[in-house]
């Protein structure tokens, strides 16, 4: 991978909350690094650079001294590089050899792309659905009210699908969980909407991007594994409030013509979702 003008050429930027293990395994995998690596402590508890000790004294962290959210985490540990590329990673990823090198490559030879996303794995070695349309408020409550019982339902089929539209346009939207982006494009889209505290703030930044004229792009042959909800279980009840919150500040977001009269229908739908949520966490953890 070469250097810029002698600057490096990614930062890779982590937002971190109680991931310890998880976060450690994430640094392993990075290494040899992208030549920065910025992880910001969102627990506010100095939990973070615990972690790491001595182990890791060329990782910088950002302590908010507050959850922050991971968009604005994310903003706040970009601003520290210089870097044109900026990798984007939850504490619980694991990259699999020659990933950032891969992501960076695409990224290169597609310079209409600002964001290039690669292949996400679950631990059992199943493919996550990291790739997406985006959700029409029909088929947003028609996911939301069904995928809970059906998970295979046609409506969120759909909407989990990871189809091209063509080279230059690539992907709707792609989950950030772990992707490439341009630092200019970065900057060019004032960074995620710190209005999201948790969720959608990846599928806000794509449909920007969007209407900028950037494509997004998918590489199948950058492989990242996910553990997924490691943060998540420390405060679950929070995180399905943010969860259900942010769907609906996108709908409410990106809604142009006669689906903004569907609005008042995708909020009830997403209420009945989430008390069903709670109430089964609730169960759960009885």
């Amino acid at each position: 991978m070469p250097e810029a003008r002698g600057v490096a050429l990614v930062d890779a930027v982590i937002v971190d909350y109680h991931a310890e293990a998880d976060l450690l395994a994430c640094l392993e995998s990075l290494q040899p690094p992208p030549k920065t690596i910025t992880v910001v402590d969102n627990a506010g508890d100095g939990t973070t650079i615990a972690t790491l000790s001595s182990r890791w004294p060329s990782v910088s962290v950002v302590e908010p001294r507050v959850n922050v959210g991971f968009g604005a985490g994310i903003n706040r540990g970009t601003a520290r590089g210089c870097a044109p590329y900026v990798l984007v990673a939850n504490p619980d990823i694991v990259l699999h050899d020659g990933a950032v090198e891969r992501l960076v490559a695409a990224l290169e030879e597609n310079p209409n792309w600002c964001i290039a996303a690669p292949t996400v794995l679950r631990p059992d070695g199943s493919r996550y659905p990291s790739i997406r349309r985006f959700p029409s408020p029909a088929l947003a409550a028609a996911h939301a009210l069904l995928s809970p019982v059906w998970e295979h339902n046609p409506f969120s089929t759909r909407y989990r699908s990871a189809q091209m539209r063509d080279p230059q346009y690539g992907v709707d939207w792609v989950s950030g969980a772990c992707f490439l982006i341009r630092r200019s494009a970065f900057e060019q889209l004032g960074g995620f909407d710190e209005g999201y505290f948790m969720f959608a703030e990846d599928l806000d930044l794509c449909f920007r991007a969007h209407r900028l004229g950037f494509g997004i792009g998918a590489v199948d042959i950058a492989v990242v594994t996910h553990v997924e909800g490691v943060s998540r279980k420390h405060t679950p009840y929070r995180m399905l409030i943010a969860h259900h919150r942010s769907a609906l500040r996108f709908q409410a977001r990106s809604a142009t013509g006669a689906a903004r009269f569907l609005l008042p229908v995708a909020a009830g739908v997403l209420a009945i979702r989430l008390g069903v949520a709670l109430l089964r966490e609730w169960i759960t953890r009885w």
